[in-house]
């Protein structure tokens, strides 16, 4: 069986170190858990971009050094927020289209989960507290834990592979490299992950995973840099990209009625 294909937007549009190192993590958590990741640039014609998109079985949307733009969510941006990168936003935006339209598997990461979010109708916080949690906490394997429920694909992905029962919920230590989060929730999405301290989503999915429904997970913290570390991290990236590998194009004549 061929290996499925992850299509994975370049980080951004104008820091290329930052892009070569980031965009090849991805790449190898996609590689060394059975799929291709196929790199999709930010300069090219949208026509160019589709035509990419459309020969993928899966979509990957990345961290970036940027912010979305707070008015697409109805806000000006403060002081705190970063600059939009409006070609990254473009691409993204074509990547989840296709993959909404197909039915295609979605793993969101950081901004990509933020991206994710903002697309489905739902607002963002623009700058988060330093206290009682620091979620910008860059280089820390475990920065906090993520309370995660059950009862929901992530949570199933990740019982019994690591992490501990706690009121509930399954605590999950992870990392944490973000200024930013959701606060109102897109259409369709679900929260299934908190900081269990300060209350900040850690992570979504869609409402009809594991209903015969699109796979769609979103998580604030970055698995790709754990992967060697966390057997959670390698467990999302398998079910991801065996999700990847059984998905077959959606019949565009029933979905469309």
């Amino acid at each position: 069986m061929s290996r499925p294909r992850i299509a994975i937007p370049v980080p951004t549009s104008a820091d290329p170190e930052y892009n070569s190192r980031s965009w090849q993590q991805y790449a190898s958590a996609v590689e060394r858990s059975g799929g291709e990741a196929v790199e999709v640039p930010l300069d090219q014609p949208p026509e160019a971009t589709a035509r990419l998109i459309s020969e993928c079985q899966g979509v990957l949307l990345p961290g970036s050094g940027a912010d979305v733009n707070p008015q697409k969510y109805g806000e000006e941006p403060i002081a705190e927020c970063a600059p939009a990168d409006l070609a990254r936003e473009n691409v993204d935006e074509l990547l989840l289209q296709d993959a909404h339209t197909m039915g295609k598997p979605v793993l969101t990461i950081c901004f990509g989960t933020q991206m994710l979010n903002v697309w489905r109708g739902g607002t963002l916080a623009q700058h988060l507290a330093e206290q009682p949690v620091k979620h910008r906490a860059r280089g820390v394997v475990e920065a906090h834990e993520a309370a995660v429920v059950p009862d929901s694909v992530l949570g199933e992905t990740i019982v019994g592979v690591e992490g501990s029962l706690s009121e509930g919920d399954l605590r999950l230590p992870v990392n944490s490299s973000h200024h930013q989060a959701i606060e109102t929730v897109g259409d369709g999405l679900r929260v299934v992950a908190r900081s269990p301290e300060d209350g900040v989503i850690e992570a979504v999915e869609g409402v009809d995973n594991g209903a015969g429904g699109e796979f769609v997970v979103g998580v604030q913290w970055h698995p790709e840099r754990t992967f060697d570390e966390s057997a959670a991290s390698r467990a999302l990236f398998a079910r991801f990209v065996g999700e990847a590998a059984a998905w077959k194009p959606r019949d565009q004549s029933v979905a469309g009625g």
